[in-house]
Parts: C-alpha cells; sequence; structure tokens
C-alpha cells in the first residue's frame, strides 16, 4: 500500500467522522432566514444591518476624514506615548549621570592614593615633604 493510498484512506475516515459527530451540524449555519435579520444575543453585539456596515466601510476610507474626537484621541495617545518615552529616557540619562560620578570620584580616589604612595616612597626623610600636585603660598 504506497502512501497516497494510506493518506486518502486518512483523509477519507477524517471526513467521515467528522460528518457523523454532533458538533459539525451545531457548527453549520442554518438555512432559516428569519434568523439571520434579527440575531438574537451576542450575535446581536456582531453583526450589524447591511446599511449600517457599507456606511462605515465608506466613511472609514483611506481619505476619508477623522472626526475631530477621533482626532484628539490619537492626540492623546500619542502625547502619552511622549511623556512615558521622555520619563524613560530622562530617567536612563540620570542613572549614566550617576554611574559616571561614581566612576569618577573612584578614579579620584585612586589617583589621590598612588599620588599619595609614590610620595612615601620618594620622601628621604631630610627635606619637609614636597606638596606634589598642590599651589605652594
Amino acid at each position: 500500500m504506497s502512501w497516497t493510498s494510506a493518506a486518502l484512506l486518512a483523509l477519507f475516515a477524517v471526513l467521515l467522522a467528522l460528518s457523523l459527530s454532533p458538533e459539525a451540524d451545531s457548527a453549520a449555519v442554518p438555512s432559516s432566514t428569519g434568523s439571520a435579520k434579527d440575531p438574537q444575543g451576542p450575535m446581536k453585539r456582531i453583526f450589524m444591518k447591511e446599511a449600517d456596515a457599507s456606511n462605515f466601510f465608506r466613511k472609514r476610507t483611506r481619505r476619508g476624514a477623522k472626526s475631530q474626537d477621533e482626532i484628539n484621541a490619537e492626540q492623546r495617545q500619542i502625547l502619552a506615548a511622549d511623556e512615558r518615552k521622555r520619563e524613560f529616557h530622562e530617567e536612563k540619562r540620570n542613572e549614566f549621570e550617576n554611574y559616571a560620578e561614581e566612576e569618577n570620584d573612584e578614579q579620584d580616589e585612586r589617583t589621590r592614593e598612588s599620588t599619595e604612595q609614590w610620595r612615601e616612597f620618594h620622601y628621604d626623610g631630610m627635606h619637609p615633604p614636597q606638596e606634589y600636585n598642590r599651589q605652594s603660598i
């Protein structure tokens, strides 16, 4: 038995199972036209009348003008996004400034320590210590 006949047999078995299952009847669209014109329950929120649907698509074409409420809502969203972006970048800048300040402080401390070590190493005890890197009055 070749693979094509096995695949066809499996497909036929699936179609037979689907046609006999009770869920297939509930998923099918009913043939009565009375319920399509007046939907009940949650279907009422999904479907709209044909005239309303055509007006909706006509109103929202690519070149269609937006209402003032839509423009205002979009502007509010844009301004809120800009504010969030500004706050994010300000926070990142503050974090970097704090990091850079700490790094500079550490570098200054390392430089001071190495300068002190150099002074101690080169001090011969005969003369008063020199004030390196300081202005003498």
